[in-house]
C-alpha cells in the first residue's frame, strides 16, 4: 500500500525513492511485524484468558504437558495480524506472488480458526472433522497451480521445479503438477501443525525456514543473480522477500510468549497457516524439492507417525518411537522440553545453511 501511495512521490521528494528496493520494504516489514506483535499480543493473550480459550491437553501425551492445560490458544490471531499488516502495507499488491501468498495465508489461517473454535469454545473434541479441512487444503492446492498454470509470470515453468545438487535441469511434473501443488499445502501446513507440540518448536523451526526463503525470493527475482547462480528468474518473485521478512518479525514477536513456559499457543489458526504459507512459497519459487530439506525437521515430524501409525497396525501393536510424533519420543527419553527444542532449532539452521549450499553445490 505505502510502496503505491509513496513511491510516485519520489520526484517531489528523493526519500520516497527508497521504497523501490526490496531490501528496504523488507526491513520495515520485519521491524514493524515485531512491533505489531508486541503490542497486540497482551490484548490478544487477554482476551483469550477473559473467555477461558484454554488448550485442552491429551491424557495420552507426556504427563509433564498437564500443567499445560488452561493456556490460552488461538495465538495464531496475533502471527496473521503481525505477518498481513506489514505485508500489506508495504507489499506491492498488485504482485501475483503477493496476492497468492496472502490468499494461502489467510485460506488456511481461516480453516485452523474454524477448528480451534469447535475444539476450544463448542468443546467438540475433534474440531474440525479431517476430510473438511483436506477439502480446503485441495481447494487452496487447486486455486494456487492453476493460476500459476494460467500465469504468464511462469511461462515455460508452470510445471517444472528446481532440482537441487543439479544444473541446468529442472523436474517436469507434467500433469501431475496440480495434484503436487495440493501435496505440498497439504502436507506442509499438516505438518507444522504435528509439530507444533511443544513451547517454542514450531514458531522457531518456521522463522528460521521462512528466512531460507527470504533469501531464495530475492535471488530469484533479480535477473543478475539468478543468472549468476543458474536459477530460473522469475520477475517479480522478489517481492515475496517482503512477506518472509514480515514472516521472521512476527515468529521472533510470538516467540516472545511461546517460549516455555509458553503464555499462549498458537493453535491451529497458526499452525495451518503458516505451513500453508511455507508451502506457498515453495511453489511461487518453484523449489517445492527444497522444501524437502529446509523443511527436514517438518519431514522428519510427520515421518515418525506415519511410520508409527504404521507400525502399529501391520506388526501387532509395536512401537517404533516411545511416542509420536518424534519431539515427544525424546520427552519420553528424560529430554527436558527446552533441550528438545533448542536441539531441534540447531538441526533447522543447518538444514537451511545445506539448503543454500545447494545453488553453488551442482
Amino acid at each position: 500500500m505505502l510502496y503505491h501511495l509513496l513511491y510516485p512521490l519520489k520526484t517531489y521528494y528523493s526519500a520516497f525513492n527508497l521504497f523501490r528496493y526490496i531490501t528496504f520494504r523488507s526491513a520495515l516489514a520485519a521491524v514493524t511485524a515485531l512491533l505489531i506483535s508486541f503490542w497486540v499480543g497482551p490484548m490478544i493473550i487477554r482476551i483469550l484468558h477473559r473467555h477461558q480459550i484454554g488448550e485442552e491437553i491429551r491424557l495420552e501425551g507426556p504427563k509433564s504437558h498437564q500443567k499445560k492445560k488452561g493456556t490460552p490458544t488461538m495465538g495464531g490471531l496475533i502471527i496473521l495480524i503481525s505477518i498481513l499488516v506489514p505485508t500489506l502495507l508495504f507489499e506491492r499488491l498488485d504482485n501475483i506472488f503477493t496476492q497468492l501468498v496472502v490468499l494461502a495465508t489467510l485460506w488456511m489461517g481461516a480453516i485452523g480458526f474454524l477448528d480451534d473454535y469447535l475444539k476450544v469454545v463448542k468443546k467438540k473434541r475433534k474440531g474440525l472433522i479431517g476430510r473438511y479441512k483436506l477439502a480446503g487444503q485441495f481447494i487452496l492446492g487447486t486455486a494456487i497451480g492453476l493460476v500459476v498454470l494460467k500465469s504468464s509470470v511462469f511461462a515455460g515453468v508452470s510445471t517444472k521445479t528446481f532440482l537441487p545438487f543439479f544444473k541446468n535441469y529442472m523436474l517436469d511434473f507434467g500433469w501431475l503438477y496440480i495434484p503436487i501443488v495440493i501435496f505440498v499445502i497439504a502436507g506442509t501446513s499438516n505438518s507444522v501443525n504435528l509439530t507444533d507440540g511443544l513451547d517454542g518448536l514450531a514458531i522457531g523451526l518456521v522463522g528460521i525456514a521462512v528466512m531460507a526463503w527470504a533469501v531464495i525470493s530475492y535471488v530469484t527475482g533479480r535477473v543478475d543473480f539468478s543468472s549468476y547462480l543458474n536459477i530460473t528468474y522469475l520477475p517479480g518473485a522478489g517481492e515475496l522477500t517482503v512477506f518472509c521478512a514480515a514472516t521472521v518479525g512476527a515468529a521472533l514477536g510470538f516467540l516472545w510468549y511461546n517460549t516455555n513456559p509458553a503464555e499462549v499457543f498458537m493453535g491451529d489458526t497458526g499452525s495451518l497457516a503458516l505451513g500453508s504459507a511455507l508451502g506457498t512459497l515453495a511453489i511461487l519459487t518453484k523449489k517445492e524439492l527444497l522444501l524437502i530439506i529446509i523443511g527436514g525437521v517438518f519431514v522428519m515430524e510427520s515421518l515418525s507417525v506415519i511410520l508409527q501409525v504404521a507400525s502399529f497396525k501391520y506388526r501387532g501393536g509395536r512401537r517404533i518411537f516411545k511416542m509420536a510424533p518424534i519431539h515427544h519420543h525424546y520427552e519420553m527419553l528424560g529430554w527436558p522440553e527446552q533441550k528438545v527444542v533448542v536441539r531441534f532449532w540447531i538441526i533447522g539452521i543447518l538444514l537451511l545453511l545445506l539448503s543454500l549450499t545447494t545453488f553453488k553445490v551442482r
